[in-house]
């Protein structure tokens, strides 16, 4: 017997009888098993998607979208997303040989799939929402809002701000008129100049400086178009790659892409809610986030954390006019003040029943008459006593020597902020879970999944892409929460659910294929086909 250093394998020439099955190559608790049972357990057709391509040419039958589905599936959860590499790995890798059934579509069937049933993809995630509802993996208690920007499929360069694009036709009319100034002195040399002979090339530089001339009027022309494009819309920045990505800044950070809005269920850290959209500003998200896990979680009441740059006055009141009870930490604006020694506003205590300000030093500002809009908030005055200021031992604290009295503006739902000012008070443990629950999706996403930018352009098929990463998010932690049994046992109950369904469906249509058929009079005049 020969002894062997090291294990060999099996020889790629051996002929074998009974050759594997391609079932057997997939573990019976792999992970792709549940993507299989979970598409199959989806109404694809309520849900809205359409058939993929053929790459047999004509004549051939379409791909399902069901497998095509599985496919983007399998790839979004293992951090394949490019089509072409989806189409390798359909060929190449064992599991989605066993999930395609040996198909293997072709990259623009691919690719067209994912552009064309954006809708449905959104759908989907959102199906999922309700399956982890009908599970109870979903508190309904408590959310965290939080967002983060993803790049677009533009770069910087190729998107203009209303301030470049105006900088930029300035610089251009400032070469036109030099260039034109240098026309005409051009023009001055050959009237002074004696007539020059046929060999002479005199007038070259002259046409080359009309040419560029030309050359930037078209450019004029063009950047008045983008302006007046702008103003025409009401936007600040004009993309030209990515008609929908914008610029967005945030602590530095400069990006050209969207901003990821989600909310965060605080029983397992799931999505149970989010939105894709080119603001960079979170203040105006707060109320539309909350509002729309309200909705997905089917509660009365929710309670939502996010971070200071959710703070708005409007979205507060909002969410308290519609059961959701908020916590946002308002920016701290009066450090500059204090540091100085100068009093804020915020040292002025509002006396409801009196309605009036009271200041540090114990005198009442008292209401104007009329109110001020800013914003599109209506604000009422509140104004000091000059005799009061003058005697006021905190005066050189407070105003300067030209101003004669002090004055602050009120919000007339300004007690809406004050019950938040109150609810913050003792808000720290609120302030850490929120960090918990709403870093995590996004770290995951970003950090173990490398998914930090778009691979496709505008909203719709963005907010499609969202859709298909947000679902393999849940699905994942979901399948880990629950484990492989549990879950695909919830799948097949969903299964055995769907197939009555669907027989009493295809039983009604079958009764009325026959009562179309042999019943003619049935279906003219339905009285006639009536028992007597």
């Amino acid at each position: 017997m020969t002894n062997r250093r090291f294990k060999t394998g099996v020889s790629r020439d051996q002929v074998s009888l009974l050759p594997a099955r391609v079932e057997d190559y997939v573990g019976r608790d792999s992970p792709v098993r549940a993507i299989e049972a979970f598409v199959e357990a989806l109404d694809l057709d309520r849900l809205g998607f359409c058939h993929g391509g053929t790459d047999g040419g004509p004549g051939q039958p379409p791909y399902d979208p069901a497998d095509l589905l599985k496919l983007y599936l399998y790839g979004y959860t293992n951090r394949i997303r490019s089509s072409r590499a989806l189409e390798r790995e359909a060929s190449r890798n064992l599991e989605l040989i066993w999930l395609m059934k040996q198909l293997v579509p072709g990259y623009r069937t691919i690719a067209n799939f994912r552009r064309d049933n954006w809708k449905a993809l959104k759908a989907t995630n959102r199906e999922f929402v309700l399956m982890m509802r009908e599970l109870g993996l979903l508190g309904g208690e408590m959310v965290a809002i939080d967002g983060a920007f993803f790049d677009g499929n533009a770069s910087k360069a190729s998107i203009k701000t209303q301030r470049k694009l105006a900088k930029r036709l300035a610089e251009i009319e400032r070469e036109i008129e030099a260039y034109g100034a240098a026309l005409e002195a051009n023009d001055s040399a050959e009237a002074e100049r004696p007539p020059a002979g046929p060999d002479d090339g005199g007038s070259a530089g002259g046409e080359d400086v009309g040419q560029k001339v030309a050359a930037l009027m078209r450019k004029r022309a063009t950047l008045k178009a983008d302006l007046a494009q702008l103003k025409e819309t009401g936007q600040t920045q004009l993309s030209r790659t990515d008609a929908d990505a914008r610029l967005l800044s945030k602590n530095g950070q400069v990006v050209a892409g969207y901003n990821v809005q989600i909310a965060v269920d605080d029983r397992h850290k799931l999505i149970s809610a989010s939105e894709v959209v080119n603001d960079g500003n979170d203040s105006g998200q707060l109320y539309t986030m909350a509002k729309a896990a309200k909705e997905e979680l089917g509660v009365d009441t929710l309670t939502v954390l996010a971070d200071t740059g959710y703070y708005n006055g409007k979205a507060l009141k909002d969410c308290e006019e519609n059961g959701i009870v908020a916590y946002v930490p308002r920016a701290q604006r009066s450090e500059r003040l204090a540091a100085q020694g100068r009093l804020s506003h915020e040292e002025f205590i509002y006396d409801a029943a009196a309605d009036a300000y009271r200041c540090p030093a114990g005198a009442l500002l008292q209401p104007s008459n009329g109110h001020k809009v800013n914003a599109g908030r209506i604000e009422i005055r509140y104004t000091s006593r000059k005799a009061d200021c003058d005697a006021c031992p905190l005066r050189s604290r407070c105003l300067s020597a030209k101003t004669p009295t002090r004055s602050i503006q009120r919000w007339e739902h300004e007690a809406v902020l004050d019950r938040h000012r109150a609810r913050m008070a003792g808000a720290e443990a609120q302030m850490r879970r929120r960090a918990e629950l709403a870093e995590h999706p996004f770290g995951t996403l970003k950090c173990r999944a490398g998914y930090r930018h778009f691979l496709v352009r505008g909203f719709d098929k963005v907010r499609g892409e969202w859709g298909l990463m947000a679902l393999c998010y849940n699905f994942s932690r979901v399948l880990s929460i629950l484990g492989f049994d549990s879950f695909m046992a919830y799948l097949a109950k969903c299964r055995l659910y769907l197939v009555p369904l669907l027989l009493n469906i295809a039983s009604a249509a079958i009764a009325g294929f026959h009562t179309l058929i042999f019943c003619p009079k049935a279906r003219i005049c339905p009285e006639l086909s009536a028992p007597a």
